[in-house]
């Protein structure tokens, strides 16, 4: 028995290939699947022999080395959850599915208002959403976007209401947005607060086995290789495990570097 899984960020789509059938998950986005059909082991007729769409036989012309699953003729509400089941001939190559991320929702949300109060609580309502992808909360930090929370989204029809928490305010101005990613990402307007924190400081023990921050922070320590071998949030960072050398510091909203010793 052969398995294969390909899984999809956020919203499943699933291709397994067993003895027999190859079934195929996701939601629909207004648009067909497209298969490469092999010649059954004897040479004579194809290895495709049925294709089923969530339990319903398909009239789709399948006697082809490809062949279309026409899911605009079954009458299917975008967004609907979708299992294709096509049949195969055992002994001969399965059936390939050549386009599964048809089957992946496209973001298509629109923020209405986003508003954020001084105490960091953002709320935004949003309309047109295209399937319940998720809301990735990100700000904007150390010159890129760093994602801080994630909100379920609801993908259906109307307006809906989110909220989400922000730990961590670092001092000065403060950005913000919402993404969803699908087949592609979509982001929402920026969104800015000044914070009355204080700028914080970090310093490194005399034993250069801990980083001491002024504040809780937001932080992410880098080697000078670029790779991340320290972070999270708080106001102290162990760092007695890491090797004699430079690393630069992220926190707050500034860059810092360090050597230990």
């Amino acid at each position: 028995m052969k398995k294969a899984i390909v899984s999809v960020l956020f919203l499943l789509i699933i291709i397994t290939s067993q003895a027999g059938v190859v079934v195929v998950e996701g939601k629909y986005q207004n648009k067909n699947i497209y298969v490469q059909n092999a010649y059954s082991e004897a040479g004579v007729g194809f290895c495709t022999f049925a294709v089923y769409v969530n339990g319903k036989l398909t009239n789709d012309e399948i006697n082809a080395t490809a062949f279309e699953i026409d899911l605009a003729q079954l009458q299917l509400k975008f967004g609907q959850d979708i299992v294709i089941k096509i049949m195969h001939k055992d002994g001969c190559t399965p059936p390939r599915v050549l386009n599964p991320d048809a089957l992946k929702p496209v973001p298509t949300f629109e923020v209405v208002t986003m508003k954020m109060t001084n105490e960091g609580l953002i709320t935004w309502t949003a309309k047109n959403e295209g399937g319940p992808l998720p809301y990735m909360v990100e700000q904007f930090r150390w010159n890129k976007w760093v994602s801080v929370g994630e909100v379920a989204g609801i993908g259906t029809p109307g307006e809906h209401d989110y909220k989400f928490q922000v730990t961590a305010l670092h001092s000065g101005e403060n950005k913000f947005r919402v993404r969803q990613t699908g087949f592609q990402s979509k982001y929402s307007a920026e969104i800015k607060i000044v914070s009355s924190e204080p700028k914080c400081i970090f310093s490194l023990s005399k034993n250069s086995k801990q980083i001491d921050f002024t504040c809780g922070t937001l932080y992410e320590v880098y080697d000078y290789y670029g790779s991340v071998v320290k972070k999270g949030y708080g106001s102290r960072v162990d760092i007695a495990n890491l090797q004699r050398g430079g690393y630069y510091v992220c926190y707050d909203n500034t860059i810092g570097e360090l050597k230990k010793k």
